[in-house]
């Protein structure tokens, strides 16, 4: 089981308000816990997305499982971690069940089931990958590297504020963007707009690099922009990630475009900028 955690675009305003891109991989177990931070946007690799036997490779030679095997008590909160022969059997549970599944997904897959529900049997012990992008952490330090946390959450949340503590992020002034996935030349050799719809793209797919693994190119990109962008309702979420400072009217004491914010503070949304991006009831 592994979590890793990087900073992939980092940014502070002449406001002092810190923009940070994370991504994330994680065991999925956990990540309805992270889904109810609000303050978050976000976008996850899919099961549906991904082949079944990618998949059952993936959780034969890396399987997701608790970081700490609690004993039983009332309450939340596990006990004392489990020794001895009763660690042992736990552990054999949890990866017996995993053999298990991964022969269910292969029958489900024999018998003409599609990724979206054969991989759904794997969940357990798959992991997740997810780019993550917001102004506020506070409160999600504060409730998941807790004590009372669940561990695994919590192992997550620890290693984000320990890199969250130590990167050093790029002073912006409005009108510069953060681009998630777009590296320094790309922003330099390529028009604005282009930049937005391949971070948004990138972002997508949570990797900088295609489904297959290869590099893109930018048409690619553009094209899979206008796919997510492109339809009725639009998948607008990945054009959460960006942002540009937004000013402060000192004199009213309010933000010149605070209806584009989204769910940042203090920074304008790309996603906000996009005419039709929710469908209104």
């Amino acid at each position: 089981m592994s979590i890793d955690v990087r900073i992939i675009e980092d940014s502070v305003s002449p406001e002092d308000i810190r923009l940070a891109t994370f991504q994330l991989r994680y065991p999925r177990i956990i990540h309805s816990e992270l889904m109810t931070h609000r303050v978050f946007s976000r976008n996850a690799s899919s099961s549906r997305a991904i082949p079944v036997q990618r998949q059952i490779k993936a959780i034969i030679n890396d399987p997701a499982e608790p970081v700490e095997w609690g004993s039983n008590q009332k309450g939340m909160q596990a006990g004392d971690p489990l020794t001895g022969w009763r660690l042992w059997l736990t552990q054999l549970a949890w990866h017996g069940a995993r053999h298990g599944a991964t022969a269910c997904a292969r029958l489900a897959v024999f018998a003409g089931a599609h990724k979206q529900v054969a991989n759904r049997i794997l969940e357990p012990w798959s992991h997740i990958s997810v780019v993550l992008t917001a102004t506020d952490f506070a409160n999600w330090f504060a409730l998941r590297d807790h004590k009372d946390a669940d561990p695994t959450i919590r192992a997550l949340a620890d290693r984000m504020r320990r890199i969250y503590n130590i990167e050093a992020p790029t002073l912006l002034q409005p009108g510069q963007w953060h681009l998630p996935y777009v590296h320094a030349v790309e922003r330099h050799d390529l028009p604005l707009e282009d930049c937005l719809r391949m971070s948004a793209a990138r972002c997508g797919r949570v990797s900088y690099l295609t489904h297959e693994g290869q590099k893109p190119s930018v048409q690619q990109d553009l094209d899979l922009f206008t796919r997510l962008m492109g339809g009725d309702p639009k998948h607008a979420s990945p054009t959460e990630h960006q942002g540009t400072p937004d000013k402060r009217w000192k004199s009213r004491n309010r933000w010149a475009h605070e209806d584009e914010h989204g769910n940042f503070r203090g920074w304008r949304q790309h996603r906000k900028m996009i005419p039709g991006e929710a469908v209104q009831g």
